[in-house]
């Protein structure tokens, strides 16, 4: 996934004038001090006269027309700015995006990758996956020859009975609610069309109708008094649409913000091409001052110099660089790209850069730079090069909602064509271990229900086991199973819903490997978003995330269990200082330690939540 919450560079430039009303200069740069953050920089012009007062150009206005041309040597120009001295005034150059901004965005990537249960045909433990599947085939049969001796049938209908009440209330229900989603495409057109700006109107609505939709669903869940299961179920799926619309609007609101200063800006260029003779001289002049050696053009404009740091990347390499929010390191990548042609491999040539980048003008070259970057963002990186706004319609939405990510994009990678047999395996492993799941719900967690007068110990043991497997099976069954049968349905590419979590040596790492849609998104919409819009520290922004996600948990324990207890609030928080524990030299440095300590701390928590809501 490509964006998170911030951006590679696209606000408009803004010029100070003291005294010189008709001038207008303009300059950029590229800082390289982070992968991840993409800057050019503009040009304020100042220049000190005594008998004048200072005008401010704002953002949403056309620049006035230079009418004189300064010249000046080009200083390495930092994040904080540079000042240019000329006979003719002070020229403050400032970073054109400011680390800080609203509209930075943690980049995120979609690559065709398969699950990692799918690599496991490989894997050299692989026998051990047969032996757990076997054993779990003998439990049932245990299960069921005791119980046909015991009560006269191999399997109770008590569960199943309590999940199937009002089934088709809650399938229309949940059918109205997906529906009314897609109020998203009139209102994502209207902010492209200008009706709308989404900083900070749009946010706003968005913010009102995602209430309002929560508030209604869970008023439905108490009105028709469904139990645990159709409650839980229709709590989280209404928030998998919140999240769904949320980053579908969020995404299309920033293109749209971006498509509107483009346009300013390339008005800016027009005016600045036709002091120079026009678009043809103004061209001419560019291909004249083009690097020579062919197939490595430089982003950077000439006339601006390159910090220490800095190096000339071509438009492929910056955009392999810009497309990574951090190193993977080699034991987390676990989940490859598949080699066949099932996953369509190759690089997509990159976008060319604006034909005037390279002209001999400051002006001119670094607003046809501009264009390069806004361009980058507003057109997708995959073969069909969808550029916004054409992804604007019901189909695509339809389309997002098919595909099992939380995180929108303008495209995704795809698979050449749906495997039938693929299909079929998912939907047998779905209801076999569906199977499994019922069964160890009904005979070994049902009638060990702790009550308030049993003992607590022995409530924890009992239940620790039959927990920790029906959270094994049910984690199969939604990554694994749904994920991987609707990715296969809609040809979603990239396959990678988790990681390696259960190699996790500290609950960050988990929180980061278990569950890819959730935590991408929290990752772009909430933690980067905190970092750029709301100017906190990382530490801030990260506890900013964790509240919100125990926020949503505890709200979903409260719908389920009808209670307000804060007991799974306060168990996520506690993961903080969990984290901190973790990263202490004799953990860190035994994985093995940290592997164990997870473990029991993962085996413990199910339990004990379960006795904490159950019987207190």
């Amino acid at each position: 996934m490509r964006y998170l919450c911030g951006s590679r560079g696209a606000d408009l430039v803004k010029t100070t004038i003291d005294a010189v009303p008709s001038l207008t200069a303009v300059a950029s740069s590229k800082s390289a001090s982070s992968v991840g953050s993409h800057y050019a920089s503009t040009m304020s012009v100042t220049t000190r006269r005594s008998s004048t007062s200072r005008t401010t150009v704002p953002i949403d206005s056309s620049p006035r027309i230079p009418t004189m041309t300064l010249t000046s040597t080009s200083p390495v120009i930092s994040k904080g700015g540079s000042d240019i001295y000329t006979q003719d005034g002070t020229i403050h150059v400032r970073p054109y995006r400011q680390p800080n901004s609203k509209q930075l965005r943690a980049v995120i990537t979609f690559t065709p990758r398969s699950s990692a249960f799918e690599a496991s045909g490989s894997d050299p433990f692989r026998g051990f996956y047969s032996l757990f599947w076997i054993s779990m085939v003998l439990l049932l049969l245990r299960t069921y020859v005791n119980n046909f001796f015991q009560n006269g049938y191999p399997l109770s209908m008590v569960f199943a009975t309590l999940f199937t009440r009002d089934a088709k209330t809650l399938a229309i229900s949940d059918a109205v609610l997906v529906c009314s989603t897609f109020v998203c495409v009139p209102f994502v057109k209207a902010m492209q069309r200008g009706y709308i700006r989404y900083y900070y109107t749009g946010q706003t609505i968005l913010h009102i109708y995602h209430t309002i939709t929560l508030a209604l669903a869970i008023q439905w869940t108490f009105n028709r008094e469904w139990p645990w299961v159709q409650s839980g179920f229709f709590t989280l799926h209404t928030l998998v649409m919140l999240m769904k619309t949320y980053s579908y609007v969020a995404t299309n609101g920033y293109l749209s913000d971006l498509a509107r200063k483009r346009a300013l800006t390339e008005d800016q260029l027009h005016k600045s091409v036709e002091f120079v003779g026009g678009y043809e001289a103004a061209l001419a002049e560019a291909k004249q001052a083009a690097p020579q050696s062919p197939g490595t053009q430089s982003v950077t404009p000439i006339g601006t110099p390159l910090s220490d740091k800095e190096v000339a990347l071509d438009q492929a390499t910056l955009r392999q660089r810009l497309n990574s929010t951090e190193p993977v390191k080699k034991e987390e990548n676990i989940s490859r790209p598949r080699s066949s042609s099932y996953f369509p491999t190759g690089d997509v040539p990159p976008l060319p850069p604006h034909p005037l980048i390279n002209h001999p003008s400051s002006n001119i070259s670094v607003l046809a730079q501009n264009l390069t970057d806004m361009d980058l963002e507003l057109t997708s990186t995959g073969k069909n090069r969808i550029r916004y706004p054409n992804n604007i319609s019901y189909a695509n939405f339809l389309d997002f909602q098919m595909v099992p990510t939380l995180c929108y994009e303008l495209e995704y990678p795809r698979t050449e064509r749906i495997r039938p047999m693929y299909i079929f395996e998912k939907t047998v492993a779905t209801f076999g271990t569906f199977t499994l799941l019922y069964t160890i719900t009904e005979h070994y967690i049902m009638p060990l229900t702790p009550t308030s007068d049993q003992s607590f110990a022995r409530s924890m043991l009992d239940l620790a086991l039959p927990f920790m497997l029906s959270y094994l099976i049910l984690f199969y069954i939604i990554f694994e199973c749904i994920c991987n049968g609707f990715a296969e349905l809609s040809c979603f590419g990239d396959r990678e819903f988790y990681q390696d979590w259960w190699n996790s040596t500290s609950f960050d790492e988990y929180a980061r490997k278990w569950n890819k849609p959730v935590h991408a998104f929290l990752l772009r919409h909430v933690y980067q978003a905190s970092l750029s819009s709301r100017r906190v520290s990382k530490f801030s922004a990260t506890l900013l995330t964790f509240l919100l996600s125990a926020l949503v948990h505890e709200l979903v324990m409260a719908v389920v269990t009808k209670k307000i207890r804060m007991y799974l609030f306060v168990l996520q928080m506690s993961q903080v200082p969990l984290i901190f524990l973790g990263r202490l030299p004799i953990i860190k440095q035994n994985r093995v330690l940290g592997n164990v300590l997870f473990w029991v701390g993962l085996m413990a928590g199910f339990p004990l939540l379960c006795v904490a809501y159950c019987a207190y």
